[in-house]
Parts: C-alpha cells; structure tokens; sequence
C-alpha cells in the first residue's frame, strides 16, 4: 500500500518555476488591468 502522506510518492507533481510562475500571473494580470484602463479611457474621451 502506499503512504500518501509522502510527497515523494505523488506522481503528478511537476517541477516548475513558482517565482517565473508569479510573474506570468502578475504581468499578464496587469495587461488584462492595463487594456480595460485603456478602454474606459478610449470610450471616456469619445463620450465627452
């Protein structure tokens, strides 16, 4: 049987980058923040 408490035992573990991870998040985050700021800008300056 085996031990699941072992996380040496876990087979679907897979060894990635936390810190480039964070970052990826964080930037592509900022430019989804960074697009809709644009937007409401946009449309702001046609509405007045």
């Amino acid at each position: 049987m085996e031990n699941v408490r072992d996380p040496r035992e876990h087979l679907n573990e897979e060894p990635r980058d936390d810190l480039f991870d964070v970052a990826f998040g964080f930037a592509g985050f900022f430019g989804v923040m960074f697009i809709l700021f644009a937007v409401a800008v946009i449309i702001k300056f046609i509405i007045s």
